[in-house]
């Protein structure tokens, strides 16, 4: 809770994975990777109700196992690779008997984010009024040195930029989603089915805690960050 408002955590994990199969619960630093999201939420100051949603059986056993709530099945329908996020949180706060004034996303392919990282972005969503907030990183490579080929495979600059471009610093901050926590207001986020919009806000998080796993690359990316770093220890 914060001031009064009440705060629904969201766990989506689906079964199909097209590019790391059975994902969400392969093993990470030594346990399931969907683990790592119920850490860091139980660890929140401000989530009321943690739940998962997902059509599997097995992952809602597993999370069960783990002391998540998974109060309901997911539909088929809305755990496709076409269906959007947003109406699996949307059913997901149909399925709940209280109400709740603000929705957290917490998918599990961000076994790296921690209990701070989801209190600040609620912490800006809520202090600045905005609709929604999610967590950000600065962009690894700067798009204003990025290109695009021409059909003569001629370069284009894919932005424009009049201010000199061999400096880093030089050049215009940019960030990027990382998919670790977002944040709406539940009466937005029904309205809109969208985190993001002209007021959305922006929580930026370091690159060490902001990996996304989608790939045996990333996997194996968040298993070294684990091992060398402070970052396997709880939330």
């Amino acid at each position: 809770m914060i001031d009064g408002k009440r705060v629904m955590a969201v766990i989506p994990a689906r079964g199909g994975s097209k590019g790391l199969p059975g994902k969400n619960i392969r093993a990470v630093g030594g346990r399931p990777m969907i683990a790592w999201s119920m850490v860091a939420a139980r660890g929140s100051r401000h989530i009321d109700r943690l739940v998962l949603s997902s059509e599997d059986e097995k992952i809602i056993a597993m999370a069960r196992d783990l002391g998540c709530e998974a109060p309901f099945i997911r539909p088929a329908e809305l755990a496709t690779d076409e269906a959007a996020i947003e109406d699996a949180l949307i059913h997901a706060l149909g399925e709940v008997a209280e109400d709740y004034d603000y929705m957290v996303l917490l998918q599990p392919t961000s076994p790296l984010r921690r209990a701070e990282d989801i209190d600040g972005a609620i912490e800006a969503c809520h202090a600045s009024g905005a609709p929604a907030c999610i967590s950000v990183c600065e962009a690894a490579k700067s798009p204003y040195w990025m290109f695009r080929l021409d059909d003569d495979r001629r370069m284009r600059r894919l932005l424009e930029w009049d201010g000199p471009r061999h400096r880093r610093q030089n050049l215009p901050p940019v960030v990027a989603p990382n998919g670790a926590v977002y944040v709406a207001r539940v009466p937005w986020l029904t309205e809109h089915r969208s985190f993001i919009g002209p007021d959305t806000r922006a929580y930026t998080m370091p690159p060490e805690r902001s990996l996304d796993i989608d790939t045996e690359l990333d996997l194996l990316m968040v298993e070294a960050l684990l091992a060398r770093t402070e970052l396997g220890k709880d939330p």
